[in-house]
């Protein structure tokens, strides 16, 4: 089976569009990382019925955070930094690629970390109650980031296989 060397750039090329396109989604994007209280609220209003007439409303807890930004449910969105502070600050296009994997793999940890945190804290503070009714989860704004990687990945390869294609081509050329 020969392989197409005008396939192998057209394929790399869409890779490294749709990585593109799926990082600068996720990196917009506010839902890296999501905190839903639901249950919790649910519970708590519950016991405030049964226990008195006072029936305070209380904000949510629930939240979704971004690379930029905490957004409460029925509050305003509140920024955690401004990257672009700077205005001339000079970047090199590898050195942003590096950085977005960097960042990518460390809010990853962060976050992991962070659940991790707070499940040894509730358990320290034997609220292991508290702990079932909170959901602590990844977003979808970090999935696309992953799969913006592995994207960023096969076109590496596939840039790759057109290089040895090209290079073998030309051998066998020269070789006539």
């Amino acid at each position: 089976m020969r392989v197409r060397l005008g396939a192998l750039a057209g394929a790399a090329a869409l890779s490294g569009a749709l990585s593109f396109v799926l990082l600068a989604a996720a990196i917009s994007t506010d839902f890296w990382y999501i905190i839903d209280t639901e249950r919790l609220e649910r519970s708590i209003q519950g016991a405030r019925d049964q226990g008195s007439a006072n029936r305070s409303q209380h904000e949510p807890l629930s939240s979704h955070s971004g690379l930029w930004r905490t957004c409460r449910v029925q509050s305003s969105c509140t920024p955690l930094m401004n990257p672009f502070w700077q205005e001339n600050v000079t970047v090199s296009d590898s050195s942003r690629q590096l950085l977005a994997m960097v960042t990518l793999t460390g809010i990853s940890i962060y976050i992991a970390y962070s659940a991790a945190a707070f499940r040894e804290a509730v358990c320290l503070l034997e609220e292991r109650a508290l702990l079932d009714q909170v959901d602590i989860r990844f977003g979808w704004s970090l999935a696309l980031g992953w799969i913006s990687f592995v994207s960023e990945l096969l076109a590496g390869v596939v840039f790759l296989a057109a290089a040895r294609v090209l290079s073998l081509s030309q051998t066998q050329d020269q070789a006539i």
